[in-house]
């Protein structure tokens, strides 16, 4: 049975509001008087029920964030970046992983509202935001990260994705690249189709220039390395000579499927462009060309923005996007 506050005060013979005062405001209490409440605590193993406090409060101290795979170096980046900007805010960060699934996107949502957090930093599965609008409606302030949505009561901290699509074609066009294959993730993804749409805006420009379109289940090593044997056993004539991945997991999945194989090279055979920049990119068989974003900053600035959210909730939806960036590596042979 859990031990009350109630407890705590028969143990050290005081008040319940002098064990509230200990706990929330000790320069009102007296010395001695501390000490004999702190011994009680630790004499029943007492744990504050901080939700309840918060409840009664009015205001919650965390924040809950979902994003796409807590297993991907830009998504825990990212996360690092939020808990930084909270912790100097003195706020916590609850992290849910949705693993690309709206089904457990949906359940992160509802257990947030749950706990009252204070608002909630999303990285959407699907352009349906259903969810995330109804928590909106009852109070919680969502903020979208790495996914804009133009138009929508949601604020929003992401990279330019369509361009950050268009500089990664356009540079392997331009070491005289015409067969590009997109390989990763789902079209769903708002992320993964702005990426392609990118790549084929650059790919128009260039008459003699095509792009395949290569879906994944998932944007993951694994995926990437299936997909990557698949196009090793193309005939000559029928294989792309430059893969643009989805993201970086995606790129070093091809590139171990074409470095196993031993028929092809990369850069020689087969270029190779990645997205996010994790930090392994640059530590690859071939070190890896990549398409950086800022992750710690994507997820501080959004952490930030959900902050002044809620303390102003009539504030207008801004969206907020940062500009990627080509980062050349041997893997594109730059």
């Amino acid at each position: 049975m859990a031990v009350s506050i109630r407890d705590v005060a028969n143990e050290a013979g005081v008040s319940v509001g002098t064990v509230s005062n200990v706990l929330n405001r000790p320069d009102a209490v007296a010395d001695a008087t501390v000490e004999r409440v702190r011994a009680a605590i630790d004499a029943l193993g007492y744990v504050r029920n901080d939700a309840a406090r918060q409840l009664r409060a009015g205001r919650s101290t965390t924040v809950g964030l979902v994003v796409l795979d807590a297993g991907n170096p830009f998504f825990a980046e990212l996360s690092r970046g939020a808990e930084d900007a909270a912790a100097a805010r003195g706020l916590s960060v609850l992290l849910g992983n949705s693993g690309e699934r709206r089904d457990r996107e949906d359940a992160y949502l509802g257990l947030f509202e749950e706990q009252r957090v204070r608002g909630v930093l999303l990285s959407p599965t699907s352009e349906t935001l259903d969810a995330a609008e109804r928590l909106q409606q009852h109070g919680t302030p969502v903020v979208l990260v790495d996914r804009s949505a133009p138009g929508s009561d949601f604020s929003s901290v992401a990279v330019d994705d369509i361009r950050g699509g268009y500089i990664a074609a356009a540079h392997l066009l331009d070491q005289g690249r015409r067969r590009i294959a997109f390989v990763g993730g789902q079209s769903s993804l708002r992320q993964v189709a702005d990426r392609l749409e990118g790549a084929r805006r650059a790919v128009a420009e260039v008459s003699d220039a095509t792009l395949t379109a290569t879906p994944t289940d998932q944007l993951t090593v694994i995926a990437g390395r299936e997909a990557g044997s698949a196009i090793a056993a193309l005939p000559a004539d029928e294989r792309p000579d430059a893969i643009f991945a989805a993201n970086d997991l995606v790129a070093v999945g091809v590139m171990q499927a074409l470095v196993m194989m031993g028929s092809l090279r990369v850069p020689d055979d087969i270029a190779l462009i990645g997205y996010d920049d994790i930090a392994f990119a640059q530590s690859t068989v071939v070190p890896l060309t990549s398409i950086r974003q800022p992750s710690h900053l994507i997820g501080s600035t959004a952490l930030d923005l959900l902050a002044e959210i809620s303390e102003d909730p009539t504030r207008a939806p801004e969206a907020i996007e940062f500009e990627p960036e080509l980062v050349v590596r041997e893997s594109t042979g730059g």
